[in-house]
């Protein structure tokens, strides 16, 4: 008895202790991951910035982004901070109130193509047979075209306008969602937790939603957040050839596309919109990176 207590007393003092061990607090975890993963702060940093920019644009825009204010394709300075467009249009302001499309087009896009092609993936993944290299097959083919090339087929057989751009660009990302989700699932289906989950009784439904989809789930945030920066580049390169935002409303691709035939006389009304879009694609891409190696278990130290 006394040789009982002694091998069980030290486990339930280190157990008290690991309990009662101080947890780290928020402000030491969220150091912590600035400091292992600095590129993927500065892009959430940078994404909270296009945000705020972007719901408070009507207070940020020194003037109304579609009013003719003054001279055309005037130099940056004085009363206009980036100059002015080929119809007098301020730049800075335009620039501003383009973010909300570009954001309100990405992630809803985006969002879209994952509820498409997260059950889609999800399903065949699981289900397998037929039913999987039936769909696979019909995915395959639409990964075989380029990107564009398809996002420009639905806008120029409807027309173009900002929703049919979201819907053809949720529409070309959704294979890409339902390949990686199928992925995820063929390799989570096969744990020894899955096959205890059945053996016990659990239906296919119940499985899929408490023991599948917590552990695909990381993979799929990563990939929706650089998706993300594809999708506002898409956007961008859509209303570049006027297929999706319609003036007078501003787009950065719109922008570009009106003011490359004047970059020899006012160069920065193509450079700011086209910063616009590098800095912000490049947001997204650095937080996906980081959250790739934050979320990722085989990237841990």
């Amino acid at each position: 008895m006394t040789q009982e207590q002694s091998t069980t007393t030290p486990g339930k003092n280190g157990l008290t202790e690991f309990y009662m061990r101080p947890r780290p607090g928020l402000k030491r975890r969220v150091r912590g991951l600035i400091t292992k993963h600095p590129l993927g702060a500065i892009g959430a940093a940078l994404i909270l910035i296009l945000i705020l920019v972007a719901i408070f644009a009507p207070l940020l825009a020194p003037y109304d982004p579609t009013d003719q204010l003054a001279k055309r394709l005037l130099p940056p300075g004085g009363d206009y901070i980036l100059g002015t467009d080929h119809l007098g249009r301020d730049v800075l302001s335009r620039v501003i109130f383009a973010s909300r499309v570009s954001l309100y087009v990405g992630v809803l896009a985006v969002g879209l193509a994952l509820i498409i092609g997260l059950p889609i993936g999800v399903l065949t993944g699981y289900l397998g047979g037929t039913f999987d290299n039936v769909v696979m097959r019909f995915i395959d083919l639409m990964l075989a075209f380029p990107a564009l090339v398809l996002a420009i087929v639905l806008p120029g057989l409807l027309g173009p306008s900002i929703t049919n751009a979201m819907i053809a660009i949720s529409i070309v990302y959704a294979p890409r969602f339902a390949r990686v989700a199928r992925g995820s699932v063929l390799s989570v289906k096969e744990e020894v937790y899955i096959e205890a989950a059945r053996v016990v009784g659990g239906s296919n439904g119940r499985i899929l939603w408490i023991h599948v989809l917590p552990n695909i789930v990381a993979e799929l945030i990563v990939l929706a957040t650089l998706q993300l920066s594809t999708a506002i580049l898409t956007e961008a390169g859509l209303s570049f050839l006027g297929l999706g935002t319609q003036p007078p409303d501003p787009s950065w691709g719109m922008m570009l596309s009106r003011g490359r035939q004047f970059m020899e006389l006012a160069p920065g009304v193509t450079i700011f919109p086209g910063l616009a879009i590098a800095i912000t694609v490049l947001a997204f891409n650095f937080l996906g990176d980081g959250l790739r190696d934050a979320l990722d278990p085989r990237l841990r130290q």
